[in-house]
């Protein structure tokens, strides 16, 4: 019989010390909580996420299924790579959309052209009472924006789906709390520590798929301030916009009304670290026009429900 023993030469990177904490926080939500789900919706993010789940799992079955809340305005390159990888993995994705929220009069819109982004918080809200999760293991992390620096790991929210940041649990020494009451729901972000960087990186070494919007390709797009906006079915230019076919890639996917690109020469994953590794700004605030409608708009979010 053969002994495996650990090299003793052998040095840990910082994106070891990464995973296995990614690894652990994974297996205490699965052996705390009676019915997790992982939400997947394709992006960079939670592609890492499943990655994770893999290896903390396999060679069994998830031990929960995916979900994802489909807004009616996704990229379809993103939905498309979302279907292949669940099927691949063998996985059970449930997917459930803001427009039958809408159609149940749950979620109205001020107008058709709304940004649908928010209304997400209501879906979600919904798909958590009718599967009864008692947790939702998502990708957020706490270097995308201020109002997610003040999450923990587990992230408590009460019976009516709300954050309040000042009743949650302390986190000293790894030791993580997702017990719940009935009603309650846990939030967990296995990557909370992970920095943009660290994903890219992550990415890299593991060599995982992703949908093509995230390398350089070229797009019309629209100049609105310092952004960016695609020009689409659902975002059509207006009258006095002039359109430009830039090479463009996408940092962070979602909502098409509310996720711009970035003007980018960035085809590799190689170039992509480089390049982010030079960044100045965050890619919600550099991508995201949702964040931007008042210096609180998250935080409100969050405490509404939003994930």
């Amino acid at each position: 019989m053969t002994t495996l023993t650990p090299s003793r030469n052998r040095t840990l990177s910082h994106l070891d010390w990464l995973e296995a904490d990614a690894i652990h926080i994974l297996r205490e939500v699965v052996g705390q909580c009676a019915n997790p789900v992982l939400l997947f919706s394709g992006g960079k993010d939670s592609i890492c996420l499943l990655r994770l789940a893999e290896k903390a799992f396999r060679p069994g079955p998830l031990p929960f299924p995916l979900l994802h809340i489909d807004t009616g305005h996704n990229y379809p390159e993103v939905l498309a790579f979302r279907d292949e990888r669940a099927a691949e993995l063998g996985a059970r994705l449930i997917v459930r959309s803001v427009e039958d929220s809408i159609a149940r009069g749950s979620v109205v819109l001020r107008d058709p052209g709304e940004s649908r982004n928010r209304h997400q918080s209501v879906t979600l809200l919904e798909a958590i009472e009718a599967f009864g999760f008692d947790a939702c293991i998502g990708g957020a992390r706490r270097d995308e924006e201020k109002a997610r620096a003040k999450e923990r790991i587990m992230s408590l929210r009460d019976a009516f789906g709300q954050w309040d940041p000042k009743q949650q649990r302390p986190e000293l020494w790894s030791l993580y709390n997702a017990r719940t009451h009935p009603g309650e729901n846990i939030r967990a972000f296995p990557i909370s520590d992970w920095t943009e960087l660290d994903v890219w990186q992550y990415i890299r070494r593991e060599r995982l798929a992703l949908p093509s919007i995230y390398f350089a390709h070229y797009r019309p797009v629209v100049r609105v301030g310092s952004r960016l906006r695609p020009v689409t079915p659902l975002t059509p230019a207006r009258e006095d916009e002039r359109i430009e076919t830039l090479r463009v890639r996408f940092r962070t996917v979602g909502d098409i009304t509310c996720t711009a690109p970035v003007a980018s020469e960035a085809d590799t994953l190689e170039a992509i670290i480089a390049e982010t590794a030079a960044a100045t700004q965050s890619e919600r605030g550099a991508t995201r026009f949702d964040d931007h409608t008042s210096e609180s708009s998250m935080e409100e979010r969050k405490k509404a429900g939003y994930f």
